[in-house]
């Protein structure tokens, strides 16, 4: 069975929890990615933030992105997977929370991400499937209700 860090994206920054929104789209555009970790100052995961969070629930509400911090958008419990767990543990999270990216932990630090992509290059055809249907019936079902 494969481990998750064979599969994550290395290379993930997090967004100080202490940071403003503006400097996480800077960051965001720097990276060129739409998702951001956001990071206590412990180093310990607070939450996600994405770029369609900044816009909706911030300049959409009239909010000003230099004065509202990563941490305003870090609500809820994040969602991660251990470095070492199978990639089908971390599937099955995000299927069921409907997320296409989950950081990964170990020893209580960020030390990556696993995306809906990283699997769909990595992984079996038939489960990449349905990860996508998964996630993309729970979105559709989300839009058309709002």
């Amino acid at each position: 069975m494969s481990a998750v860090r064979e599969f994550m994206t290395t290379d993930a920054r997090c967004i100080p929890e202490n940071q403003s929104l503006a400097d996480a789209a800077r960051m965001m555009m720097d990276l060129d990615c739409g998702s951001l970790p956001i990071c206590g100052d412990d180093g310990k995961l607070k939450g996600m933030i994405t770029d369609r969070d900044i816009v909706i629930k911030c300049i959409a509400m009239g909010r000003d992105p230099r004065e509202m911090m990563a941490r305003d958008l870090a609500t809820g419990t994040p969602h991660w997977v251990d470095a070492d767990a199978n990639v089908d543990e971390a599937i099955e999270m995000m299927e069921r929370f409907q997320i296409r990216r989950l950081p990964v932990i170990a020893d209580h630090k960020l030390v990556g991400i696993i995306s809906q992509g990283d699997i769909a290059r990595n992984y079996d055809e038939e489960r990449v499937g349905e990860l996508v249907e998964h996630i993309s019936e729970r979105k559709r079902m989300q839009s058309s209700s709002s």
